[in-house]
């Protein structure tokens, strides 16, 4: 039988053969352990998530439900002509179902958004007039913080009106969920909303003087379900899905948003959408709905 020298430089190659092998094991099992840790976290964060969107389910759509069926109840046993009663309980209904709807139409875009379901449909939009719309949609909750909007605005043409091409009802979402962060947030000051056309596109800013956003939570407002760290539950109403629905729309369009704000100094909103470029020959005119109509020389030009 031969006997096989091992050499000292044999020895210590074979060890530092494995003491890699070892070290790249480790390295290896660390990767997975964090991996593992991320997972975990996310695991956690869902959770938390689920648990914020059933206490907000409660709060922003179970509860506005059980006032409608209250304040209902109510009106079938007032007396005969005492209307003074039915046209207070009629508009607190009305309250009550206008946020109802703000809630139902974030849930449903989100949903569509997640599916991948969201596709932009282009018409010939009254900028102003969506504007506008929106701005009276949130009349009640503008009196009750004693607010008021100041509307600033460069028509396109004679009539006093903005056309644009884009979607009307992501438009008109975009809108609520940047008007209804500004009054929520403003302590006493008005909402200043701005719109106007820069190098063909459509430049719309919202300004606040309310408690504002650290640099902190600018990195996390657009995050589906953020809860921030001020206190406070969420920048976006009801479920915190009003500012990704923003930022998702405004991807969708090619546009951009920027944000302006220190804390106790109020917040800028800015979103720029471009005009489609390859759209001329859209004759669909819309102003603040659903509704599309086609234009005549009367009444457009």
């Amino acid at each position: 039988m031969n006997n096989i020298e091992i050499t000292d430089e044999v020895l210590i190659q074979e060890l530092k053969k494995r003491f890699s092998e070892k070290k790249k094991a480790i390295e290896e099992l660390q990767s997975l352990t964090e991996e593992l840790k991320e997972v975990n976290k996310k695991l956690h964060g869902s959770e938390q998530l689920k648990s914020n969107f059933i206490a907000n389910i409660n709060n922003e759509i179970i509860n506005p439900f059980a006032s409608v069926l209250g304040l209902s109840r109510i009106i079938l046993e007032i007396k005969e002509n005492d209307w003074n009663k039915v046209k207070y309980m009629a508009k607190l209904i009305f309250i009550e179902a206008h946020n109802l709807d703000f809630q139902f139409k974030n849930i449903f875009a989100a949903a569509e958004i997640e599916a991948g379901h969201v596709y932009p449909q282009i018409s010939n939009v009254d900028v102003i007039q969506v504007v506008q719309g929106v701005i009276d949609d949130f009349e009640n909750d503008l009196k009750s913080k004693k607010l008021k909007v100041k509307f600033t605005h460069k028509e396109l043409n004679e009539n006093g009106i903005f056309y644009f091409k884009t979607d009307t009802e992501k438009l008109r979402l975009i809108m609520s969920n940047l008007l209804s962060n500004a009054i929520n947030f403003s302590k006493g000051a008005d909402v200043e909303i701005d719109i106007k056309s820069v190098n063909n596109s459509l430049v719309i800013s919202v300004r606040d003087y309310g408690i504002g956003i650290s640099d902190k939570n600018k990195k996390v407002i657009f995050d589906r379900f953020t809860r921030l760290d001020t206190g406070i539950n969420s920048l976006n109403r009801g479920h915190g899905l009003g500012l990704s629905i923003v930022k998702a729309f405004l991807v969708l369009f090619g546009g951009e948003i920027e944000i302006e704000s220190a804390r106790y100094k109020g917040s800028l909103f800015t979103i720029t959408i471009p005009e489609p470029d390859d759209l001329e020959d859209i004759n669909e005119y819309s102003s603040e709905g659903n509704e599309i109509f086609f234009g005549n020389d009367d009444v457009f030009f």
